[in-house]
């Protein structure tokens, strides 16, 4: 088994999660081309309807992006290599996005930055009294989530939350629908499985016909709305380096903060 991602499969549900518990299941280079890897391989797999992605323990979904790993690559590759790199990840966000299966996020805990991206490019979001987002990138320097987030909360609430980097809580992210359901922390996974099992049930080419049409009839589908976020910031306004991005998180080796 991959060293970053578990799998455990029942009642037609695939359970993926991001084994990094120490580091708070931070989005290592591994951990996320393993987790892509590992969506992709579930897409394929007859005896799976519905994937759920969570996060091991009970603090975090995922602190987002690896700060210190993206700081050692950026002294490590030069910026062609970084580009490239960075593309081969962006890509693999988009298709787990566009993973012709359904998806739901188990939010067991925070999601932030990079963490926020993908659990906003799942179909579906189930949260506890631990789940929380922040979508950081305006805070770092960065553009992401343009376009995932608007087709979850709509354009102006996206605004907000991508304007201000603010932390959304679990009720707000309820209330504004990024989370579908909120239970308690003990019930989780339950209610996920509740609803997960219910879509595997279902014939899966209808299904999946669903979804597709869902994309296909965004005003622009979705590969496009990547593909524009993904020139913007590459040939425009390009990502700030973890050095210029992350100061105050150094500062503190990677300690977590006192304010969120």
């Amino acid at each position: 088994m991959a060293d970053c991602i578990l799998v455990e499969k029942t009642q037609g549900v695939a359970i993926v999660t991001m084994n990094r518990p120490e580091q708070l299941n931070a989005m290592s280079y591994q951990l996320s081309t393993e987790l892509h890897e590992t969506v992709q391989r579930m897409s394929e797999d007859a005896e799976v309807g519905c994937i759920v992605i969570t996060g091991a323990g009970n603090r975090a979904f995922s602190a987002g992006g690896d700060i210190h790993e993206q700081r050692e690559d950026d002294r490590k590759y030069t910026q062609a290599e970084l580009d490239a790199r960075g593309a081969i990840r962006a890509r693999g966000s988009y298709e787990i996005s566009a993973c012709p299966k359904p998806t739901i996020g188990m939010m067991n805990g925070l999601a932030y930055g990079g963490a926020a991206v993908l659990a906003s490019s799942l179909d579906m979001r189930i949260g506890c009294e631990h789940s929380s987002f922040r979508f950081l990138a305006a805070a770092y320097g960065r553009i992401n989530s343009t376009w995932t987030l608007p087709n979850q909360v709509g354009w102006p609430v996206a605004k907000e939350l991508l304007f201000s980097a603010r932390v959304v809580e679990a009720e707000e992210a309820h209330r504004i629908g990024l989370l579908n359901h909120l239970v308690p922390c003990a019930e989780l996974r339950t209610k996920t499985l509740w609803l997960a099992t219910m879509i595997a049930k279902n014939r899966r080419e209808a299904v999946m016909g669903v979804k597709a049409l869902l994309l296909r009839d965004l005003g622009r589908d979705l590969e496009e709305q990547w593909a524009n976020e993904r020139d913007y910031t590459t040939n425009v306004v390009r990502g700030a380096k973890a050095e210029a991005a992350f100061p105050e998180f150094i500062a503190r080796r990677g300690r977590p903060s006192e304010n969120r």
